[in-house]
């Protein structure tokens, strides 16, 4: 067999196409990276072995270096920021699935681009309601007749989560009118106080609060409520003082309870909005849920007729019972806080760039990403739970408590550490996590603070009250 002819101008021309390729392939790698590489090869060895190359070989090659593996250029995309990160919204229903999508579309489109105007301006915007309306929400946890669906706790902590990856405060509203305010005529009306509320409230005809609460005591009201109530024949004439009440300077009805002069016990009361002797001033100057508008309530001589007394509410248990049915919700408040600020987080990492490169390469803010999800995965499954147990008829006071008191103070972890990603921008109202910072502090302290909640987790365990 005779040996193929070379033509010499040919291989020159190869040589000098090679030659070509590897120059454009070097002058296309960033100058950081190739110092980088020279550190961990001989490079000018490699150059030298490169020359004697065929075209197809220095061409894998100069894909190699360029970090494409040969073939056309790619860029490597990076994954988008999920706080699902166990696939909890696998385990649900169709059904609540499509709620939680729809909630996040309505979150995503009518909330996001106003919530920092209105965070400003501390003040809550009542055009949402009427779109609030429109996702026919409060019927997928209640019935007309004041029974709650089958799923409802699951399905409202799952409300909840998607309202709270967004904005907090749009959460609260739901929460304050959907939990107590409905709740408290559910348990605490008659069926004609059903019928004739239920219906607006559920279609958010009628926006309503819930007050409890007082300028005096939070934790202690159970035993040291001041706000009065005393009968004089078919009116009942009530005196005190309520604060931070959500909802309350534009609710329709107010839930108020009142400890009944006569009998000690605490009875509830609805308040329609302009009853002489009900005043509501707007609490100002907060730096969490500022677009809640929670209010200082005066009750001054404030008649009321005995049928708007909640008939079925005669003493403090059933106000207990309306706060075991609401805690579980606050839980999720923190799931879906921390959800916000983890996955504003990783975008963050994923494209701000510091000393050349993306500082979601750095082992430090990786460490901080995982120590966020591992919060937020731990909240969202103990959460799933606890509803999956309300819904069963199988939680109890110490069940709600726990989960209260865990998820708020990893709210509160995973926020600041959230926080501590974006650096100075942090602080800037722009970049999202700041209004989450701010609000955790609240989900911290309110529906029970983390020691009450604690002591009620204490005494169920150890069998032992910490109590006075």
């Amino acid at each position: 067999m005779q040996p193929v002819a070379t033509d010499p101008a040919a291989q020159s021309s190869a040589d000098q196409t090679s030659s070509s390729q590897l120059l454009g392939t070097l002058a296309g790698i960033d100058p950081q990276k190739l110092a980088q590489l020279a550190q961990k090869i001989d490079l000018p060895a490699l150059l030298n072995a490169a020359s004697g190359m065929s075209a197809a070989q220095l061409g894998q090659l100069s894909g190699m270096l360029a970090g494409q593996g040969g073939g056309a250029a790619k860029k490597r995309e990076l994954p988008a920021p999920d706080g699902d990160f166990y696939s909890v919204m696998a385990t649900l229903s169709d059904r609540q699935r499509d709620i939680a999508s729809r909630v996040r579309h309505f979150m995503e489109t009518e909330v996001a681009p106003i919530m920092n105007e209105y965070w400003q301006r501390d003040e809550f915007p009542q055009q949402l309601i009427p779109k609030m309306r429109e996702l026919n929400l409060m019927r997928e946890i209640w019935n007309d007749d004041g029974s709650r669906t089958p799923d409802a706790s699951v399905t409202e902590g799952i409300i909840i989560m998607e309202m709270c990856r967004i904005d907090v405060s749009t959460a609260v509203f739901f929460g304050v009118h959907a939990g107590l305010a409905l709740a408290s005529v559910a348990l605490g009306g008659d069926e004609a106080q059903r019928a004739e509320l239920m219906p607006k409230m559920l279609d958010l005809d009628l926006v309503g609060a819930f007050g409890l609460t007082e300028p005096e005591g939070g934790s202690q009201v159970s035993r040291g409520m001041h706000t009065t109530a005393r009968r004089e024949g078919d009116t009942w004439v009530l005196n005190g003082e309520k604060k931070w009440i959500g909802n309350s300077t534009f609710a329709d009805v107010t839930v108020i309870w009142a400890r009944d002069v006569a009998d000690d016990q605490v009875k509830g009361f609805l308040l329609r909005k302009g009853t002489p002797g009900f005043n509501v001033e707007k609490i100002q100057g907060k730096i969490a849920l500022r677009i809640v508008e929670n209010g200082h309530i005066t009750l001054e001589n404030c008649r009321v007729q005995e049928a708007d007394r909640l008939q079925n509410a005669n003493s403090f248990r059933t106000t207990a019972d309306v706060l075991r049915l609401t805690r579980a919700g606050v839980a999720w408040q923190g799931v879906g806080c921390a959800m916000g600020a983890y996955e504003l987080a990783l975008k963050y990492a994923q494209t701000r760039r510091q000393f050349g490169k993306k500082i979601g390469e750095f082992q430090l803010i990786q460490s901080h990403l995982v120590h966020m999800l591992g919060n937020l995965t731990a909240m969202q499954t103990m959460c799933l739970r606890l509803s999956g147990m309300e819904d069963a008829g199988q939680m109890r006071d110490e069940h709600a408590a726990l989960a209260k008191v865990f998820t708020a103070a990893r709210c509160r972890e995973t926020v600041a550490l959230a926080r501590e990603t974006f650096g100075g921008n942090g602080i800037l109202l722009e970049y999202g996590v700041a209004k989450h910072f701010c609000d955790t502090e609240a989900i911290y302290s309110y529906e029970g603070t983390n020691e009450i909640n604690t002591l009620v987790v204490g005494r169920a365990v150890s069998g032992l009250s910490a109590f006075v």
